[in-house]
């Protein structure tokens, strides 16, 4: 039986954390910041955390 692959884009855009909990990236961070006011951009960069419900899903296409 062959080793099942993960999902590369996956890999790319998610982590786990030592608790258990995954770690996502923010929309709307890539370019033309400019139009966006201070607080948005503040707050698009404290950490992100997955939904609970997702977090079985993704965990099964990072391993």
């Amino acid at each position: 039986m062959p080793k099942m692959k993960s999902v590369k884009g996956a890999v790319k855009r998610f982590k786990v954390k030592k608790n258990g909990t995954v770690k996502r990236g923010t929309a709307f961070r890539s370019h033309i910041l400019t139009k966006q006011d201070a607080a948005t951009r503040r707050g698009q960069n404290t950490p992100k955390v997955v939904a609970k419900v997702d977090e079985k899903n993704i965990k099964a296409m990072i391993a």
